[in-house]
């Protein structure tokens, strides 16, 4: 028989051709997170085997296996805007949100779980923010703690990075001009409510560093190149608590977005893999995985645990874009808005960026 190349990480849990649940996950510290806190637990709990499997973004593979007729994966780790787009395009299986275990404190799934975490054809994993963040020994005064603060250059002065996209960027502008975070979309939807978002970032124009990539915003910081920068949050907790870096952050006006489990239609293994997307997202499944990357659990069961990190000393609350203390003018990415506007909004903004 033809030997089967797996990650390390993957190969000691099982060969892909024994496995009775393939997971198909985004790799790195995320996949390896999704591996510990899901997949070996999952194994160890029922006998059930599984193996993971890297890509970069499952949603085009998943597409191209269903459409062949030939679905190797059993259950993919993917955005919520592809599962929401892959549902209504019949890529993917029905999840039949009532056989979700309640939370842990007898919570039904359908209140346990944040909004929007829960669709037809998948199951929140875990949010990750865009969120500010500063160098702490820069300041030897006030410290920025809102997200006015990043437009503000005459009390903070220096410059600022931002991601060179207009996704979280105008959503942040408009609430750091006071807009609250439940009426962002509605004015971001109207003439209005883009100018004055555009408006808000002419003040710091000539000020921004741009950033493309995650791993820029942390090297933006320790360069001394930027006073602050937006980020994920997930980059700026590894370079704190990991390397050790002076870094904090402003939770205030943080844009989140979830990402899920899902099933491809037609997966070989349907009803086990519908029993691991079960486990995986219980309170305890949810919980277990921010032990191994700083990504908040959606459920509010899973928030009212004390989660400690890997190093066994961490607690994980404070670093979570999911805790309630960090939610208070939190703003959850809309889909269906940048569905509608994102061609318009990035061609403004792309204008934006060369106009003088």
């Amino acid at each position: 028989m033809k030997k089967l190349f797996l990650s390390t990480a993957a190969s000691c849990i099982a060969f892909a051709a024994q496995a009775d649940v393939t997971v198909m996950s985004w790799g790195g510290t995320y996949g390896a997170a999704q591996l510990e806190a899901h997949l070996k637990p999952f194994t160890a709990k029922t006998g059930i085997r599984t193996t993971m499997v890297d890509t970069d973004n499952a949603a085009a593979p998943i597409r191209a296996m269903v459409e062949a007729g030939n679905v190797t994966v059993d259950v993919a780790s993917i955005e919520l805007a592809d599962a929401i787009r892959l549902c209504d395009e019949g890529i993917l299986e029905s999840i039949d949100a009532t056989t979700l275990p309640d939370g842990s404190d007898g919570t039904p799934a359908s209140d346990d779980f944040f909004p929007g975490a829960v669709t037809d054809c998948a199951v929140g994993t875990d949010l990750w923010a865009n969120i500010i963040a500063f160098d702490t020994t820069k300041f030897e005064g006030e410290k920025p703690s809102q997200a006015a603060d990043f437009f503000d250059t005459v009390k903070f002065p220096g410059k600022r990075g931002l991601k060179k996209n207009p996704k979280a960027v105008l959503e942040l502008a408009l609430m750091a001009d006071g807009v609250p975070a439940a009426e962002v979309y509605s004015n971001l939807a109207t003439s209005e409510g883009q100018g004055r978002a555009f408006s808000k970032l002419d003040t710091i124009k000539q000020d921004i560093i741009w950033w493309e990539a995650g791993a820029q915003p942390p090297q933006l910081l320790a360069d001394g190149e930027v006073l602050m920068t937006t980020a994920y949050n997930g980059r700026i907790f590894n370079a704190s608590i990991d390397e050790g870096k002076p870094f904090e952050i402003i939770w205030d006006g943080q844009v989140y977005e979830l990402n899920t489990y899902a099933i491809p239609k037609g997966a070989t293994n349907l009803e086990e893999a519908m029993e691991f997307v079960r486990f995986a997202t219980s309170t305890e499944g949810l919980a277990e995985q921010a032990r191994y990357i700083s990504y908040g659990p959606p459920r509010h069961s899973s928030n009212a645990l004390e989660i400690i990190y890997k190093d066994g000393k961490t607690v994980m609350g404070p670093h979570l874009p999911s805790s309630p203390e960090n939610r208070r003018n939190a703003l959850e990415t809309s889909v269906d808005f940048w569905v509608d506007h994102d061609t318009e909004l990035n061609e403004r903004f792309n204008n934006w960026l060369i106009a003088n």
